[in-house]
């Protein structure tokens, strides 16, 4: 997207958009909007990025959870989704379930690709966010 190398401040508030669920980044969206200054690409890619997958895993987390309270009201279905949803559910290592490694460690690359200056790469949300950012 952008040659320049991103500034310091820049790769720091990218990366710590993502574990805040977007929270540090939409406030710097605010400054920005407040002191009239023009934020750069891979800043704005890294924030509506983290603001994008923050909205669609509180979404999928809810539309989960909907799925799930209605497949459990079925006789003979429900015990098959207890034993799905324990086995994603349940410890498993560092007292982490299987969902929330996935979603750490996805965080945790997304983290650090963004301090180290770099755009990554999530299928779908990376194409979406890349279309809409100003160049």
């Amino acid at each position: 997207m952008e040659n320049s190398k991103p500034y310091l401040i820049e790769r720091i508030v990218s990366g710590l958009s993502y574990p805040t669920m977007g929270l540090v980044g939409f406030v710097w969206l605010l400054l920005g909007l407040f002191t009239n200054a023009k934020l750069r690409p891979f800043v704005q890619y890294h924030i509506f990025q983290s603001i994008f997958i923050s909205i669609a895993l509180i979404l999928l987390n809810m539309l989960l959870g909907f799925v799930l309270n209605i497949l459990s009201a079925i006789p003979f279905l429900n015990i098959i989704v207890l034993y799905i949803s324990m086995f994603l559910n349940a410890p498993i290592l560092l007292n982490f379930s299987v969902i929330q490694l996935v979603v750490n460690i996805t965080l945790l690359y997304l983290c650090i690709s963004a301090f180290l200056g770099h755009y990554s790469y999530v299928p779908y949300v990376s194409e979406i966010i890349e279309q809409n950012v100003r160049r």
